[in-house]
């Protein structure tokens, strides 16, 4: 299927999948907080600067006269919000930018292009080595959506090598889950929610690293497993509108990486190794981050011979389309601001740490993640997750005496499994439209999967807890 004849079906696919809107979602739940605020009472903790960061002082709590939240100040609380959160949509739409030049340099279908013909031949190794491509985007860029493009290309492929479509679409979908679940480096849901908790970015990537090989190992045996039994035995596949026909082009396509590619290949993968470089050694945070993908995409514009004019087009191209999970961000910051104004997120706080000060401290963490899962199947956008839980998870977690690092740990895989399975996951759903397999039959065959996840992940954060995951 041609570049042209892919970017179509994307397009047209994707239009029909009819999910919830997610500003519809957020601006319902900005009218429930408006409400909450005339109705709960009003109260508030001290906070306190303690090592560079704002502490919750957990004796200090007390009730204050109401101050309820009106209509007009509710619409002004966008404004707010995304003011507030401006430098967090500002690093979002230079990584759009960067990812847009990327784009426009043909490098990233080159080279899926090179390796599918290369693996042609091996069936063995499509699965795992495709999967860790897609995984590795996953959890350091935080690719989703720019996924979705690659499944025609995956599943005539999977079709050429005796698998069925499932296969195809699972090794994308399931492959970039693997890792926006684990996210070493994910900017869009560790980075933001690290930064709304005051730890250092990527801080305490070595448990994360560790989980991303375990979810990447499982994921890949649910995959292969399941795709051996269909080339055993093709009558237990799903097969759809798609036929072996159709990998025809892309495994005669004379396509190959030239010198300037291989260069913005090495160019991609130094920034990653300057990237925890600067974190580890000189706690480099948005800003330096931003620049240094500004930088890279000024390099790989020149390797790539991409003009001035064109790499300005590209650019603004990519960071437009973003422009929405961007305006999630701000929009999800003014619920907090509603929240805060009308002073009813400290008493939220203070019912639950009474309630569960007496609880055994795994349970509580449990607790977290079930209540993060529960958030995710409503606001389906890691960012707007991140940006509408963590305010309220990080002082929680302090006065439940939870390192912040364990209830960031427990947003992040709550968000990533919930992606593969949730209705409401509008990239999952995108990607099921694209490839025809009905979201009950994914379900189906998917649940088996997210349980094992689920169960890692359970598992994790109780350990998380346990060893005082941190730095704090």
């Amino acid at each position: 299927m041609s570049e042209l004849n892919r970017e179509k079906v994307v397009s047209k696919k994707a239009k029909k999948t009819g999910n919830i809107n997610v500003f519809a979602l957020l601006l319902g739940v900005l009218v429930i907080a408006t409400i909450l605020t005339n109705v709960l009472p009003a109260g508030e903790y001290s906070r306190i600067e303690q090592d560079g960061r704002t502490l919750v002082d957990p004796n200090s709590f007390k009730w204050i006269d109401s101050t309820p939240v009106g209509p007009f100040d509710m619409v002004k609380a966008i404004h707010t919000g995304m003011s507030e959160a401006a430098d967090i949509i500002f690093f979002v739409l230079i990584i759009g930018g960067f990812f847009g030049v990327l784009s426009a340099t043909g490098t990233v279908d080159l080279l899926i292009a090179t390796m599918a013909r290369r693996l042609a031949t091996r069936e063995k190794l499509l699965i795992p080595v495709m999967m860790l491509f897609f995984a590795v985007c996953g959890s350091l860029m935080g690719m989703a959506e720019e996924t979705l493009a690659y499944i025609p290309l995956l599943i005539p492929l999977a079709l050429a090598l005796g698998f069925d479509v499932m296969t195809g679409t699972a090794i994308v979908l399931v492959g970039a889950s693997a890792g926006f679940t684990t996210a070493v480096m994910n900017p869009f849901t560790v980075g933001i929610a690290q930064g709304i908790a005051e730890l250092p970015l990527f801080s305490g990537m070595g448990l994360r690293l560790v989980t991303f090989v375990l979810v990447y190992a499982v994921s890949v045996w649910f995959v292969y497993r399941y795709a051996m039994k269909v080339k055993k035995d093709p009558s237990i596949g799903f097969y759809g509108k798609y036929s072996k026909e159709d990998a025809n082009e892309l495994l005669h396509s004379g396509k190959r990486l030239e010198r300037k590619h291989r260069f913005i290949l090495g160019a991609f993968m130094l920034n990653y190794v300057v990237l925890a470089f600067g974190v580890i050694k000189y706690q480099w945070y948005i800003t330096e981050i931003a620049a240094l993908f500004i930088i890279l995409t000024i390099a790989i514009a020149v390797i790539g011979r991409i003009s001035v004019d064109d790499t300005v087009k590209a650019f603004t191209s990519g960071a437009a389309a973003l422009i929405g999970g961007a305006l999630v961000i701000g929009v999800s910051r003014a619920t907090l601001v509603v929240l805060e104004q009308g002073h009813i997120v400290d008493p939220l706080l203070f019912q639950v740490s009474e309630m569960m000060k007496d609880v055994p401290g795994y349970l509580s963490v449990i607790g977290m993640y079930n209540f993060q899962a529960a958030i995710h199947f409503i606001l389906a956008s890691g960012s707007g997750h991140a940006m509408l839980t963590m305010p309220i998870m990080t002082p929680l977690a302090d006065l439940l005496d939870i390192t912040r690092q364990t209830a960031v740990l427990s947003f992040s895989f709550a968000d990533g499994i919930g992606n593969i399975i949730f209705p409401t996951a509008g990239t999952l759903m995108a990607g099921l439209a694209i490839a025809g397999v009905p979201w009950t039959k994914w379900a189906k065959w998917i649940l088996p999967l997210v349980l094992i996840q689920y169960t890692i992940g359970l598992i994790t954060i109780v350990i998380a807890h346990m060893i005082g995951y941190g730095p704090f």
